[in-house]
């Protein structure tokens, strides 16, 4: 196995983006679709639906030490971590197009189907996204390749949130005709074939070229207590929870934004169409921009950005839709220079880590990121469902102002909040382009 590999090809680059394709398929079905089919379409309560991804999200959660546990120990023929999206592409498929049937059960019955379902999607997720995250790190060595080869990353998870934002409604609607509760099922039919499809390609496109630490010497819990030695890891970690804080209940209330602050569900396809639009060029532009700009200059500038943007929901009236429309624009696109960055800089904690504490623990690193992200998203999906219902939220019906200001706080609120967190906690990163390469030059090849 060549080690310290300094450059990737283009089709390997593309090969490990399809890994993010096939899990965003996922990801932003749930965080853009979830909490609306829960309440408007499956028939069970905001408060209760808030609880459900709450519950859900943390208890698989705590899944994912185990996982990083498990895949750094793991050795095959294909590798530590290529491995597992050979074997669990179908699976994760299958599970995504469960989560979404509405059984003809009581309510009780309605809500012990979407836990079970729930939990079995995200703890695939769980299973498959550590193993491809850790990927990334053994792809290659150069910090700016780092940062290139997680830019085409996300700038085909984005594809996937504008295939799903733009088409979902629309195959739902055509599948389902006026019967929502079987148009979901058939739509994911549709995309859970597609997120497959490309964790196989996303296998076969790609290579492990660094070598993985041979004999881990303590136990998994062990080796996850280990990392919250690693400072850097730590802030990253904080910077990644407020910063999912931020999507879920972003992403979760956008629908609700739209039908009932701005009056118009027919806008919604075309509003979180060009929202991916724009998050699809902010990744593109990470890997131009961090040709000039130090990552984290780079970084904290697209934080500002972001509070910004979010700051004028609140100037504009709920009539203004053009002016809505270009903020949210922006904000996604600020918002998808900082993401590629953040998942860098892990692959930087890695190294500074394994100089610092003498061991090199790649996949538990990222599934303690990984961690972070979805107790990040778990708070902010149950955010949305708790202040809707807080606000005295009802489906499918014209909205109080009391109603509507709730929805406007989720919606603009909470983030602006989480982002100037963001900011405060990226002060204290230190880990620049040339430290990384610093570090890297103390350690010794595998």
């Amino acid at each position: 196995m060549q080690d310290n590999k300094n450059k990737l090809t283009i089709k390997e680059k593309i090969g490990y983006g399809l890994g993010d394709t096939a899990s965003n398929i996922v990801f932003q079905m749930v965080a853009n679709f979830m909490l609306i089919f829960y309440t408007d379409v499956y028939g069970i309560s905001a408060a209760a639906a808030g609880t459900l991804l709450l519950a859900v999200r943390l208890f698989d959660g705590f899944t994912d030490p185990l996982m990083g546990g498990i895949a750094d120990r793991t050795r095959t023929k294909w590798g530590s971590y290529r491995p597992y999206l050979l074997f669990l592409a179908v699976p994760y498929g299958v599970f995504a197009v469960l989560a979404f049937i509405t059984p003809d059960f009581n309510e009780t019955g309605k809500l012990i189907y979407a836990y079970i379902t729930y939990a079995l999607l995200m703890t695939c997720y769980t299973a498959i996204n550590i193993p491809y995250g850790a990927l990334g790190a053994v792809m290659v060595n150069d910090p700016k390749e780092r940062a290139s080869l997680q830019s085409y990353r996300f700038a085909m998870a984005m594809a996937a949130l504008v295939v799903i934002v733009w088409s979902i409604p629309k195959l739902v609607e055509f599948f389902g005709k006026d019967n929502n509760q079987l148009g979901y099922p058939l739509a994911m039919v549709f995309m859970g074939s597609l997120a497959a499809a490309c964790f196989l390609l996303c296998f076969k496109m790609t290579k492990e070229s660094q070598a993985v630490e041979r004999k881990p010497q303590q136990g998994i819990f062990a080796d996850f207590l280990v990392l919250f030695k690693n400072d850097q890891w730590l802030i990253v970690s904080l910077i990644s929870l407020v910063t999912l804080i931020l999507i879920g209940i972003r992403a979760s209330v956008a629908p609700h934004y739209i039908k009932y602050y701005v009056g118009d569900s027919s806008l919604l396809s075309s509003f979180l169409t060009l929202s991916a639009i724009g998050s699809v060029l902010g990744a593109i532009s990470t890997n131009f921009l961090t040709k000039f700009v130090e990552k984290k200059i780079l970084f904290q500038i697209a934080l500002v950005v972001v509070i910004l943007s979010h700051s004028l929901f609140y100037v504009f009236d709920s009539n203004q839709v053009a002016a809505i429309f270009i903020t949210y624009f922006i904000a996604n696109f600020a918002h998808m220079i900082i993401t590629p960055i953040m998942f860098s800089m892990v692959a930087d904690t890695v190294d500074y880590g394994t100089k610092k504490l003498g061991r090199k623990l790649t996949a538990i690193t990222f599934s303690g990121h990984l961690l972070a992200i979805k107790f990040g998203f778990a708070i902010g999906g149950a955010l949305a469902g708790w202040l809707l219902a807080f606000s005295n939220y009802q489906p499918n019906v014209e909205q109080s102002e009391e109603t509507l200001s709730g929805i406007l706080f989720a919606f603009a609120g909470v983030p602006i909040i989480c982002t100037i967190l963001a900011l405060i906690f990226v002060w204290r990163y230190r880990l620049t382009e040339i430290e990384v390469k610093s570090i890297q030059a103390e350690l010794p090849s595998h």
